[in-house]
């Protein structure tokens, strides 16, 4: 508890994530000096950065999710920010005064353009105190060299994200309903509702750095989590089916759908010649005009005997998975569970629940 206060705070921070972002700081400040130094005629060698810069490096490459990080946030609140220091600085002249005025203009123009983001301030307090260089630049310093910092900033950030595998600009997945209805997925008709979530964020009144959307997709899979925890002791291998019917990869396609048919099933393993599963074909993959299933198959859900078998909620409610597939660590069929089976099983947890809280 003594060292409570040196815990970083930040949600979902790894060794991995922190190292990206030391490399990814490196690479984009000093490619945004030398590139500026370029663009102005002074050579890679001559760095033309503002200091601002160091703090939107951190936002961008350790928390690239962030609403503060993002494209317009970073150009559009650093530059802003800085017109709104030059406008002071030209009126006001105590230092004192412009300081505090140039910042709390700052943060409302960033409010109201909706690109807040806190180096802005620093921006805004350089163009008050930052010496005979601002003033010689005059109304030019909030393009260059900041805006012109800002958007070399956030194009190195995008390739880098880009080769290191990372969504940005970050956009809130919205939940997909694969059946083009106006209806959310099954997985989003229980539980809380978005205007909870609002209510929550009204009642707490506070500002929190995370996007609304985001915050809703967090709280699911929170709810998901801890149902997945209440019910771990009902393992895949305790309800999957054992006789399971799949179909070569060399079958064709009128043979994968009569065992559909025969079976009255929805997804048929596919398998290669070692028996190991390859993916999965149903009646949709089976409309297409090819010779054999290996041409159609899609991706088959997968999972291990041990895995809680509500953890296969989000795959079976996806509105496009029937059944995921039980396999071992050579990816041989074991089992399999249906969408049926999940809800059979769920049916009965719920119903020895109610018994025991009855006794």
């Amino acid at each position: 508890m003594a060292f409570r206060l040196f815990v970083p705070i930040l949600a979902g921070a790894t060794l991995r994530e922190r190292l990206l972002a030391c490399i990814g700081a490196t690479i984009g400040i000093a490619l945004t000096g030398a590139i500026s130094g370029l663009a102005m005629g002074g050579g890679p060698h001559v760095a033309l950065l503002v200091a601002p810069m160091g703090a939107s490096a951190v936002l961008l490459f350790a928390v690239p999710a962030s609403p503060l990080a993002q494209p317009w946030s970073i150009i559009g609140g650093n530059s802003i920010s800085a017109l709104v220091g030059v406008t002071v600085m030209h009126f006001v002249h105590d230092p004192i005064f412009a300081s505090g005025l140039a910042v709390a203009l700052a943060i409302a123009a960033m409010s109201f353009t909706r690109c807040l983001h806190p180096p802005g301030g620093a921006a805004a307090l350089t163009a008050v105190l930052g010496g005979p260089a601002v003033v010689s630049a005059g109304f030019l310093f909030p393009f260059v060299p900041v805006a012109l910092n800002s958007i070399i900033l956030v194009t190195l950030g995008f390739l880098f994200h880009r080769l290191a595998r990372r969504n940005y600009p970050h956009v809130a997945a919205p939940p997909a309903n694969s059946h083009g209805t106006a209806d959310p997925p099954a997985g989003q008709r229980v539980g809380f509702r978005p205007e909870d979530v609002d209510a929550a964020l009204t009642t707490l009144d506070e500002t929190f750095d995370i996007d609304r959307d985001d915050l809703e997709r967090l709280l699911r899979q929170v709810e998901l989590q801890a149902m997945v925890r209440s019910h771990r002791t009902l393992l895949c291998q305790d309800i999957m089916s054992r006789d399971v019917v799949s179909v070569p990869e060399q079958a064709t396609v009128d043979e994968a759908r009569q065992q559909l048919l025969d079976h009255n099933i929805r997804t048929l393993p596919v398998v290669d010649a070692e028996a190991r599963l390859v993916g999965a074909v149903g009646l949709r993959e089976l409309t297409k005009a090819v010779d054999t299933v290996k041409g159609v198959m899609s991706r088959a859900g997968t999972a291990s005997p041990d895995t809680p078998a509500m953890s296969l909620l989000p795959v079976l409610t996806d509105g496009r998975s029937h059944a995921v597939v039980i396999v071992d660590g050579e990816r041989r069929i074991l089992g399999l569970i249906t969408q049926t089976d999940l809800l059979a099983a769920a049916a009965r947890v719920q119903t020895a629940d109610k018994g025991l809280a009855a006794a």
